[in-house]
């Protein structure tokens, strides 16, 4: 297991094997969209929390001078001007960016399959897929390359391929973590996350991302941030809606998701909750999420940004179709704005939910991973994939995915926190996870 403890480089020459075994062992994977190797150098004089510890980053965060494709041949020769926040955050702690890593086209899918430089394999098993749409991130991390790497969760991209890749997986709360330089999907949903082996990791590498940013009006919260009381001399509270999880729960992650309640009952109390509205996520989202995809995705028109057009991928196209159908006259009042008060309603859902139970607990997949261009061909039957992950990006709340031990898949268990909580989210989480995975 990496840690950013045991994964610093010491010279010149440990950097280079670092990227002569991922050269040699990601033919395997396709993880890596680019790597820095010709022009990143090892510096005994980074300093920082992070200092010289290798870093990969999801290909739809910018970093200057580098390209920044999105996983679509419509950016395959976009390079970026500017480093995102997050870049410029991570580099000011020593940090080396060693490379870009796979991803859905324009982060859309829900397996790394839809990437124009072809899927991502799951370091687990490669005849799997990683999930998606941070695949790739997941991948390395897994296979070992990097302790820590970064993606973007819009309806689970993170949460997602970590379950399916043995992996940790974290959401903030919407607005923690600036998303100046991500090419955006659907603006209310997108988070950056982050991936890692531990979740002390991701606490190192969260407490350097986050805060607000002058250049990212949805990162100014500070004027409006509020951490609810938690009450520390009782014992933990875990909430688990049993209406919704039970549905569509394969036998293996059922029979490891019961495991894991029972175990967790000799420590936590665990409380059965209601989230009456939570069975309408995956309509409200996939209402909400085109709609916003038609929108950020009108700048890449050929003239403002990238190439042919006509370049797009399936996905993509099916996705900025329905958008644009739903915001059109006549449809807009029918949909998007029922869907927008149905949100509203799922996100009271958690607030009442969260008077009562410290966290909510459920699957992150409902499914272990599935066979490589098994369900390429039927997006209706991908897109219930994120039934657990959609409505924590509805609401805006923090998320982790801890995963179960490996024999040899994982399953991945999910941890969601109140918003602005994402502090004892982190803090809570280390002890579940030394339970979970042992499970």
């Amino acid at each position: 297991m990496k840690t950013i403890e045991n994964s610093q480089i010491g010279s010149d020459k440990e950097l280079k094997d670092l990227f002569k075994l991922i050269e040699n062992e990601d033919v395997k994977y396709n993880s890596f969209l680019s790597l820095y190797k010709d022009s990143v150098v090892y510096s005994p004089n980074r300093t920082g929390k992070l200092a010289n510890v290798p870093i990969a980053i999801k290909d739809n965060i910018c970093v200057k001078n580098r390209i920044t494709s999105a996983g679509s041949k419509v950016l395959e020769d976009f390079i970026s001007p500017y480093d995102a926040t997050v870049i410029k955050k991570l580099q000011a702690e020593g940090a080396i960016i060693i490379g870009k890593t796979n991803m859905d086209e324009f982060a859309m899918g829900s397996s790394t399959e839809n990437s124009a430089y072809g899927p991502t394999k799951n370091p687990l098993d490669t005849s799997l897929i990683p999930g998606g749409t941070s695949g790739g991130s997941a991948a390395v991390v897994s296979a070992g390359f990097v302790p820590v790497a970064i993606g973007t969760d819009t309806g689970g991209s993170v949460r997602h391929p970590a379950a399916m890749c043995g992996v940790i997986g974290f959401k903030p709360t919407y607005g923690e973590i600036s998303r100046y330089g991500v090419i955006a999907m659907g603006s209310s949903l997108d988070q950056i996350g982050i991936f890692a082996d531990r979740v002390g990791d991701i606490e190192t590498v969260f407490d350097i991302i986050r805060g607000s940013d002058p250049k990212d009006a949805t990162s100014q919260i500070e004027k409006i941030k509020k951490v609810p009381n938690f009450n520390k001399s009782k014992k933990i509270s875990i909430g688990i809606p049993y209406h919704f999880v039970k549905k569509g729960l394969s036998e293996e992650v059922k029979e490891k998701f019961d495991i894991v309640v029972k175990k967790l009952k000799e420590k936590y109390e665990i409380v059965d909750i209601s989230l009456p509205h939570i069975d309408y996520s995956l309509a409200v989202y996939y209402i909400i999420m085109p709609v916003e995809v038609a929108s950020n995705m009108a700048r890449y028109d050929g003239v403002r940004f990238g190439k042919n057009k006509n370049s797009l991928g399936e996905e993509v196209k099916r996705r900025i179709i329905l958008g644009t159908f739903i915001s059109s006259a006549g449809y807009a009042d029918r949909y998007y704005h029922r869907a927008q008060k149905v949100r509203k309603l799922i996100l009271n859902d958690f607030k009442t939910a969260f008077s009562n139970v410290d966290y909510i607990m459920m699957p992150t997949s409902p499914v272990l991973p599935w066979k490589l261009g098994e369900k390429v061909d039927d997006p209706m039957s991908m897109y219930l994939m994120d039934i657990f992950t959609v409505p924590v990006n509805l609401a805006g709340l923090p998320a982790i995915s801890l995963p179960t031990k490996r024999d040899p898949l994982s399953v991945g268990i999910q941890f969601i926190g109140n918003q602005f909580c994402d502090d004892n989210l982190l803090k809570d989480s280390k002890e579940f996870f030394e339970i979970i995975r042992t499970i």
